[in-house]
């Protein structure tokens, strides 16, 4: 689940990236989620992005969101200002054919879902794209308070 991205981050600023984590995880309490229901970026014509809903945890994700926000504006960052929509992205499917029918098909098997978990830590990722499908690699990882 992103809080939020940050999109190309020069070396000199990954130092204070990991303080922001480690500034709003000692602030956030750890919580319940509940993840069901699915959809699709964009939801009609040929998604980008297919993604599980939340059903219980959303305001406690809107919360950690916004204290990571503020976390990373004192470290410097000019973020854009947009409200948190929590999901979890399964597959980037950048616009393929089959992938509006694969999206009803996730709706319809997700429909029923319900898979519960403790957030109890937030990290920073770093994107690995090229050479294959994209790769996520933790560059830290801290408990919630």
């Amino acid at each position: 689940m992103t809080l939020r991205f940050l999109g190309p981050t020069l070396d000199d600023r990954l130092v204070p990236a990991v303080e922001a984590v480690r500034a709003a995880a000692a602030v956030a309490p750890a919580f319940d989620v509940s993840i069901g229901g699915a959809g699709a970026f964009p939801p009609v014509g040929r998604p980008r992005a297919l993604w599980l809903g939340v059903r219980t945890g959303e305001p406690e994700l809107a919360d950690l969101a916004l204290i990571a926000d503020q976390a990373l504006r004192v470290a410097g960052w000019d973020l854009e200002a947009k409200p948190y929509a929590a999901h979890l992205t399964l597959a980037r499917s950048d616009g393929i054919q089959a992938g509006t029918a694969i999206g009803a098909r996730l709706v319809a098997a997700a429909a029923e879902m319900d898979v519960r978990f403790r957030v109890d830590r937030i990290g920073l990722f770093e994107s690995l794209t090229g050479g294959g499908p994209a790769r996520y690699v933790p560059l830290e990882m801290v408990e919630l308070a």
